[in-house]
């Protein structure tokens, strides 16, 4: 699932991201298949400083048995509509990697808008070049209701 991201990380990389997204109010949600309850992905959204501009963003990762069923683009939805709901920041980014096709394809069915390739240190030491895709919180032409 790390593929895109610069490979698996450490047992102790994993625990403290874990750590981090059971905060309460860190606005990160596991994704949960209803018809089993298990846990197939997470969601999330925090605060990011892209070049001077306050916005939000945000990321997503499904389990390989569950990708190509709608599943990142249903929950990518619910995580604008809570972007809309805390009003605190007009766009929310997305920087999937250029060669991952179905994250570009969420952002996409979404209604973000693309503003281009950036290259970016992810993990620390590790450049990759993303595209950058921005969600207007305020366009009326918003396709997140999915």
């Amino acid at each position: 699932m790390t593929r895109h991201l610069g490979g698996p990380e450490s047992l102790e990389k994993l625990a403290e991201r874990q750590a981090r997204y059971e905060v309460k109010g860190s606005l990160q949600f596991k994704i949960v298949d209803e018809a089993t309850g298990e846990g197939v992905g997470w969601v999330g959204l925090w605060d990011h400083d892209r070049q001077g501009e306050q916005a939000h963003e945000t990321g997503w990762s499904v389990i390989p048995a569950f990708q190509g069923r709608g599943i990142a683009t249903a929950a990518t939805a619910m995580v604008l509509d809570v972007a809309r709901l805390r009003g605190t920041h007009r766009f929310v980014h997305a920087y999937p990697s250029v060669e991952n096709a179905p994250s570009n394809g969420v952002c996409r069915k979404l209604g973000f808008t693309l503003l281009g390739p950036w290259e970016v240190e992810y993990p620390k030491g590790r450049f990759m070049v993303c595209n950058d895709w921005r969600f207007d919180r305020h366009s009326s032409t918003s396709k997140s209701a999915v």
